[in-house]
C-alpha cells in the first residue's frame, strides 16, 4: 500500500508538468511575449531570460502592492518551467521557490483565487524535482490549493485544469478518461479562458481520445490547439504518435 501511495502522489505532482500545462489569466500585453515563449518551446531559457527581466521591471514600474507580488510570482513560474524544459533542475527549483514564496505571503496577507493558483502551480513543479519525502509531505496539497482557488472564482479556468488533467494523464488504472475528457469540455463552457487555456484543454481532450485508441477524434484537438502554438513541441510530438 505505501509503495501504492507513493506512486500515487508523485503521479499528481507529474501531471502539473507536463509541457502543456502552464496558465494564466489576464496577462498584461508585457507579460504575453515571456508566457507565449514558454508555449512556442523555440527560444532557449537563456534566451527567455530577457524576457523574464524584461517583465519584472514593467511589473514593478506599472504595479504595487498586491497585484505586483502576483505578476512577480507568475514570473518566477514562466522562468521556472523555461528552465525545468531544458532539465536545469536548481535554477527552476530557485525560481519556483521563490514563486511559491510570494504566493504563500499574499495568501497570508491578501489570499485570492490567482494568489491559491500560483501556489498550486510553483509547489507543483518543485515536486517534480523533489525527493520522493517532500513530493509524499506535499504533492496532495496541489489539488487542494486549486480547490481553494476555486473557492474565490468559480470561473478560474487553470485551477479546474489542474484537478481535471490527473483524470486524463495518469496511467492506466488510475486514469479515467471518460471523466477527464468530459471535465476538460465543461472548462470550455463554464469558465474564462485566455489563449494558453484554450491551448491546454484542447491538448487534454485530444490526448484522452488518443489514449482512447481514438485516432480521427484526438487529431482534431490536436490540431486545434495547434492553432494556438502551432510550434509546441508536445503536441507535434503526439501527432507523430497518432
Amino acid at each position: 500500500m505505501l509503495m501504492i501511495r507513493i506512486f500515487t502522489v508523485l503521479l499528481l505532482a507529474a501531471v502539473w508538468v507536463n509541457p502543456a500545462i502552464l496558465s494564466a489569466q489576464n496577462l498584461p500585453e508585457w507579460m504575453i511575449p515571456l508566457r507565449d515563449s514558454i508555449y512556442e518551446q523555440i527560444l532557449t531559457a537563456d534566451e527567455i531570460v530577457p524576457l523574464y527581466d524584461a517583465a519584472k521591471s514593467a511589473a514593478t514600474e506599472e504595479f504595487s502592492g498586491t497585484q505586483l507580488s502576483l505578476t512577480l510570482s507568475r514570473c518566477e513560474y514562466f522562468m521556472g518551467r523555461a528552465y525545468l524544459f531544458e532539465e536545469r533542475n536548481n535554477e527552476a527549483r530557485a525560481h519556483f521557490s521563490e514563486g511559491l514564496k510570494i504566493a504563500e505571503s499574499l495568501i497570508n496577507s491578501y489570499p485570492s483565487s490567482e494568489a491559491w493558483l500560483l501556489r498550486g502551480e510553483n509547489l507543483s513543479h518543485i515536486c517534480q524535482i523533489a525527493t520522493v519525502g517532500f513530493v509524499m509531505a506535499n504533492g496532495l496539497k496541489i489539488e487542494d490549493y486549486a480547490k481553494q482557488a476555486l473557492k474565490f472564482n468559480s470561473r478560474n479556468a487553470p485551477a479546474r485544469y489542474l484537478i481535471a488533467a490527473r483524470w486524463v494523464y495518469a496511467p492506466a488504472p488510475l486514469n479515467n478518461l471518460k471523466k477527464g475528457i468530459e471535465m476538460m469540455s465543461a472548462i470550455l463552457e463554464n469558465t474564462d479562458m485566455e489563449k494558453d487555456d484554450f491551448f491546454n484543454v484542447y491538448s487534454a481532450i485530444g490526448y484522452g481520445y488518443m489514449q482512447q485508441k481514438k485516432p480521427s477524434e484526438a487529431r482534431i484537438w490536436f490540431n486545434k490547439s495547434l492553432e494556438f502554438y502551432p510550434t509546441n513541441k508536445f503536441v507535434n510530438g503526439l501527432l507523430e504518435k497518432l
